[in-house]
């Protein structure tokens, strides 16, 4: 992928993996996540600061994030860079993440519902350093 596809593909609406370095000799962790990112910018995921994912990736300093495309022609893009940010979780803009996730009407209730937990998240910024990338669709055709 061109630099501009692959930022494009990482700004559009897919669930992420996040992967993070083991403490004292454990697995890598790796969980699917809701994030966010605009060209040119920081990835942005939220998480609880207490959570054990929240201690690896304090831990670690950075992280490695994938995002897949399921159907034909697969796709990928993977990030890999230092976490440059930490802090509370801005209430609109985890709001913006439910709707863009669930949909208008699922993501309003979504949020509603979860707002006194969303209260207490840390959004983590990350800024993307290292790219991998692949695009079966310009490897092969179908």
């Amino acid at each position: 992928m061109t630099a501009e596809e692959r930022e494009s593909f990482l700004a559009g609406t897919h669930i992420g993996v996040l992967s993070v370095a083991g403490s004292d000799g454990a697995a890598p962790m790796a969980v699917p996540i809701w994030y966010s990112y605009e060209p040119g910018g920081e990835l942005k995921f939220a998480t609880s600061p207490g959570s054990r994912k929240m201690d690896l990736v304090r831990a670690a300093g950075r992280v490695t994030f994938t995002v897949q495309q399921e159907a034909m022609p697969y796709k990928y893009v993977t990030v890999e860079g230092p976490v440059v940010g930490d802090e509370p979780t801005s209430l609109e803009e985890y709001r913006g993440w439910s709707i863009r996730y669930l949909g208008p009407e699922a993501g309003e209730r979504f949020f509603t519902s979860a707002e006194d937990f969303i209260r207490s998240m840390h959004t983590v910024r990350v800024r993307p350093e290292r790219w991998r990338t692949y695009d079966f669709g310009k490897e092969f055709t179908a």
